[in-house]
């Protein structure tokens, strides 16, 4: 109890370590309620160019402002927020604020590789918002919060320094969103600003941009709004150092090669502005970098690692050539395990484990060049330019709407198409509210496509990334809602693997879009491209692959996927694991890239020409409608009993309602379907307006038989008193109806129905009548 006492103390005493709190001056820059979105936005310090927060919280602010574009002015700010953290950083860009943190553990681990984590999340509260559903707390993140954790990972990753095995994670929250400023390239920025503070050793300084285009001038737009991005052709994410690029992420609308080249340029010139403002920061702020505790390979473990087994690292590269064996892939595989076995029993003691297998690699890595830079062959025997062997099934399932099996070399998917309406969207809310997508693409890559055991479920990160990536390239060549009324949703199985999975996806998913006779504007495929570099220094030029294999994903330096037709690029992904690329090698990649995409296209149209012209039987008819929005409420009914009826009595397979009144049917009996179309125009059609009644009105407490009942509405009905006042009505009120409570007016009382009413006078200049009243006056004998 004593030792709790003291601790108590002990924490009473230094509680202003940890607690602190901010001063009344700027804390209303981000931590005061965010006024409602209709209302002009209040002015901040964060806005108008101050620190976001000042010495008063506990620390001394650091803050570095770049200029990227006109009016669009990023800010980083260290010191005061997370100085627990090894490094933290407020990034600042109108009335978006992100605040990233980079951590370390201690002392490294037992790793052969940098083990590092990426989480960012959109908190809700950031745009004022609460999330909808039961569970009201930001947790699980959603896709698009994966797929950003993965534009923050792939340009870093490669810039910490070679040998780091310390765990280290980057967290990155969205604070502050103004609908405006996209938070994604801050978040890139932000990451690498809190390694660059950092004890972490970030080789040099990353920063990442967003690039748009004006869709009437093609101007490049750095870092577009929203509502910029709505109507550009590009949409393309660069992240890179200031002498090269690391990562390119995007899609456009059938872009040439040129203006690819020349958007990269454009992004990469802002990009040089960022990285200079994250060395400004660093020099001012940055902690000394820990050096110590990296795995450096030994000069003298490359020269006695390829003593005593780069002949055989060299032959068994080369064991899948037709011309040196042709063996099997998993011949190869015992082989390299076996080689790797031998490295490690060897120097594993001397130099340790991690180091030899680091070191292993990269002998693997120098063989391969060499063989393809003296040979000009591959792997598997294919000049640097060649596609794999393509097979091509469709409609191979005889009950999805539509199928395929593409198969390229040893990758294969197997892609499946479902038609449905708009009850089949893939629904979603993130910071700018509900989102809705009628076309998707979901990926999965199962364990046994590689001959492995693992898990199976949910999709991990990967999936996600690769799905994302196929749907985007498909989407351009998708037709409008207003041309074809169905929900897509294409599923890629990944049957097979060995490189460039996600783009056989794209090749799967096309086919199997035009074998369910989806009017597809453009038939798409992909190609992965990769780029082999003498990371040793030397002067070798690149060589460019098209169309590369597992081992060549895994021991080269770059994988470049692009998708497109004939004319264009529809979406592209890039990452490198160098130090950065330059832009003229990338122009060779796309150039050969386009080539390769072209061969590949010209053996799917040989496939499948086109789209089917009739939709399969499977496949629920689809008929449109329009209703004025004021009568939505009648196709829903109270608690969608209306709907629910006439799918029912129709025999439906479903009945969407838009917000705007556009109505979809669906079913298989197209004669149903006609009759519930015109059931719900007749049920929603506005009627006539009524003249205006200029005649006398009866006298109050008079007694009318055998009124007909004109309408019934959920308040009560409306009443015609007959030949002695024509074109006068007046409202019966649900409690006028009867002495006793009515539950259900609609099922008390029919239109066309004639009822005896007392006349109750006139309200607000309308006739109220009353067949309450008729009962209660024959009760009193009056």
């Amino acid at each position: 109890m004593r030792f709790i006492a003291l601790l108590a103390g002990a924490l009473a005493l230094n509680a202003g370590a940890f607690v602190t709190r901010p001063t009344p001056l700027n804390a209303g820059a981000f931590l005061t309620r965010r006024p409602v979105r209709r209302m002009a936005p209040r002015a901040s310090a964060a806005a108008a160019g101050a620190p976001l927060l000042t010495k008063g919280h506990g620390g001394a602010s650091t803050t570095v402002s770049v200029e990227i574009a006109e009016g669009k002015t990023i800010t980083f700010e260290t010191g005061v927020m997370g100085k627990q953290a090894n490094g933290a950083v407020m990034t600042t860009c109108g009335g978006t604020i992100v605040y990233s943190t980079a951590c370390a553990t201690e002392d490294p681990g037992d790793f052969d590789f940098c083990p590092l984590r990426v989480d960012y999340q959109e908190r809700f509260s950031a745009a004022g918002l609460t999330k909808g559903g039961f569970i009201k707390r930001d947790g699980r993140p959603s896709d698009d919060e994966i797929l950003v954790s993965r534009l923050i990972d792939r340009p870093l990753r490669p810039m910490i320094a070679e040998g780091w095995t310390h765990d280290t994670q980057l967290l990155s929250w969205v604070l502050s969103y103004d609908q405006k400023t996209v938070p994604n390239p801050l978040s890139v920025c932000g990451c690498a600003a809190a390694l660059a503070v950092s004890d972490i050793p970030l080789v040099k300084p990353v920063a990442a941009v967003q690039l748009g285009m004006h869709p009437d001038t093609l101007d490049f737009i750095v870092n577009p709004t929203r509502e910029e991005f709505a109507v550009s052709p590009l949409n393309m994410m660069l992240a890179g150092t200031a002498e090269g690029v690391l990562m390119i992420e995007g899609e456009g609308d059938f872009l040439t090669e040129a203006q690819m080249v020349a958007a990269v340029q454009a992004a990469h010139d802002a990009v040089k502005k960022i990285c200079a403002a994250i060395g400004e920061l660093a020099e001012k702020t940055g902690r000394p970098k820990v050096l110590n505790t990296l795995q450096v390979i030994p000069p003298e473990l490359k020269e006695k690692l390829n003593a005593a087994v780069g002949d055989g690292v060299a032959s068994m590269l080369k064991m899948t050539d037709p011309e040196a064996g042709g063996q099997d892939t998993f011949v190869a595989r015992a082989e390299m395990k076996s080689l790797t076995a031998q490295a490690i029993d060897g120097f594993a003691e001397e130099y340790g484990t991690n180091v030899v297998k680091v070191a292993f690699k990269k002998l693997c890595s120098t063989k391969m060049r060499e063989m393809v830079r003296d040979t000009g062959r591959r792997c598997d025997g294919r000049a640097v330019d060649e596609v794999r062997p393509i097979s091509i099934d469709v409609g191979v399932l005889p009950h999805t709407h539509g199928s395929s099996v593409f198969t390229r070399g040893e990758t294969q998917s197997l892609a499946t198409v479902t038609l449905g309406d708009g009850s089949m969207n893939m629904k979603g809310e993130n910071l700018d509210g509900q989102t809705a997508k009628r076309f998707y693409l979901q990926y999965s890559f199962p364990p046994c496509s590689v001959g492995e055991v693992g898990r199976t479920g949910a999709p991990g990160r990967r999936e996600v990334g690769h799905g994302n990536l196929a749907e985007r390239a498909l989407v351009p060549g998708v037709p409008k809602e207003n041309e074809f009324p169905y929900s897509m949703r294409v599923e890629s199985l990944i049957t097979e693997s060995s490189g460039s999975s996600s783009m056989a996806s794209v090749c799967g998913g096309s086919l199997a879009l035009m074998d369910a006779g989806v009017p597809m504007s453009r038939v798409i495929a992909g190609v992965a491209m990769g780029l082999i570099l003498d990371e040793d220094g030397g002067d070798d030029e690149p060589l460019v692959l098209t169309d590369i294999l597992g081992i060549e994903d895994g021991l080269g330096t770059m994988d470049f996927k692009v998708a497109g037709d004939e004319s264009g690029i529809s979406t592209f992904q890039l990452d490198i694991k160098c130090e950065g690329l330059a832009v003229e090698t990338l122009e060779r990649a796309l150039e050969q890239a386009r080539q390769g995409r072209l061969h590949i296209l010209e053996q799917m149209q040989a496939a499948l020409p086109g789209p089917r012209t009739e939709l399969p039987s499977t496949v629920p008819k689809m008929i449109s409608l329009a209703v004025p929005v004021s009568s939505i409420g009648k196709v829903i009914g109270p608690g969608g009993k209306t709907i629910r009826a006439i799918i029912e009595d129709f025999e439906l397979q479903g009945l969407d309602v838009g917000e705007e009144g556009a109505i979809a049917v669906s079913g298989f009996n197209v004669t149903k379907m006609e009759q519930a179309k015109a059931f719900i125009e007749k049920m929603t059609a506005e009627a006539a307006p009524k003249p205006s009644y200029d005649g006398p009105f009866p006298e109050e407490g008079r007694i009318f038989r055998k009124c007909e009942v004109v309408s019934v509405k959920n308040f009560g009905v409306f009443v015609s008193l007959g030949d002695e006042f024509p074109g006068l009505e007046g409202l019966v009120h649900v409690s006028e109806l009867h002495t006793e409570r009515i539950r259900n007016i609609n099922g008390f009382v029919k239109e066309g129905q004639r009822i005896d009413v007392k006349c109750l006078g006139m309200a607000d200049g309308k006739l109220k009548l009353s067949r309450k009243a008729v009962f209660e006056t024959a009760a009193a004998g009056k």
